[in-house]
């Protein structure tokens, strides 16, 4: 059986695009918001010209399945993720859907990432051997690469539209949406973190890092846009873990690895990635996939 192709861009007639991102292509409808995981893949801000087939499905399905997870900790914008679900207006779209897309409520969304790190990784690593700080947050000294550290700290980022998110410390966020609302969304990025990290490692996972988001919605704080996936979350097998070097990872540093190797200077025109990069790193999105939900396949 061919492998499908991938879906890079969607087009649903009578709705209004409100945004197509590096990944995921958001709607309106009915006054919610219809968010479809393309099979779109970025590196180093750039969207290369070919897709990771059902990688769409991955990014969907572990949101939802972290979505449902996590309920009890904070409310989130998740409708539903059942097409059959949806308005009548998308029922003649359930092929493309299905699989890939869920319907949200709007909120309003707070301008900054929740970073939480529970692991020294990225740039993490690199602003600790600068400073050896990370987000203002000072961290013991001689601590090496991958190093787990002493307990998960919050460093929230700028959200940025183009070019690379910023690190900011708690101070900068506090400036930025007062006090109150910088305290609350670091207490919910930590629950998240901690919560998410033990049935994570329960299956043989360790969720290095990640970030979340959040918006206001009737005045309360609901978590919102994608949740702990590769895209947004640095996995590690648990099995494999060896601090003093990098990682094996279950995301796109496979395609990554490879635009290094082949000495692309990260700016147009971006290059293609070959079949087997993107078998393999379709492979190790899959493989998340099954660990983290238990589930054998991908739903349709």
């Amino acid at each position: 059986m061919a492998a499908p192709s991938p879906i890079l861009n969607t087009q649903i007639e009578n709705l209004p695009l409100v945004s197509r991102g590096k990944v995921r292509d958001i709607y309106e409808v009915d006054g919610q918001l219809l968010i479809v995981s393309t099979d779109r893949i970025s590196a180093f801000d750039h969207v290369l010209p070919n897709g990771i087939p059902d990688k769409g499905k991955v990014l969907n399905q572990l949101s939802l399945f972290w979505f449902e997870k996590t309920r009890e900790i904070v409310e989130n914008h998740l409708v539903t993720g059942d097409v059959h679900r949806f308005p009548p207006a998308l029922q003649g779209h359930r092929e493309l859907l299905a699989g890939r897309s869920m319907l949200v409520r709007k909120a309003a969304m707070f301008p900054a990432e929740c970073v939480v790190r529970g692991y020294l990784a990225g740039s993490g690593w690199k602003e600790y051997r600068e400073a050896g700080s990370v987000s203002g947050v000072r961290l013991p000294p001689g601590l090496v690469e991958s190093a787990r550290l002493p307990e998960p700290i919050f460093t929230p980022s700028t959200k940025a539209t183009s070019a690379h998110d910023e690190n900011i410390s708690m101070a900068d966020l506090m400036s930025l949406l007062g006090r109150r609302s910088a305290e609350r969304l670091r207490e919910l990025s930590l629950a998240l973190y901690r919560a998410a990290s033990a049935h994570a490692e329960s299956v043989g996972v360790i969720i290095a890092d990640t970030k979340f988001e959040f918006g206001l919605q009737e005045g309360g704080i609901i978590l919102a846009d994608e949740l702990l996936t590769p895209d947004s979350s640095r996995f590690w097998p648990k099995d494999e873990y060896s601090p003093g070097r990098g990682q094996r990872s279950f995301d796109k540093q496979y395609t990554r690895d490879y635009l290094e190797r082949i000495g692309w200077n990260k700016q147009p025109p971006v290059p293609a990635i070959p079949l087997e990069v993107v078998e393999g790193t379709g492979q190790r999105y899959l493989e998340i996939f099954r660990k983290i939900t238990g589930m054998a396949a991908l739903q349709d």
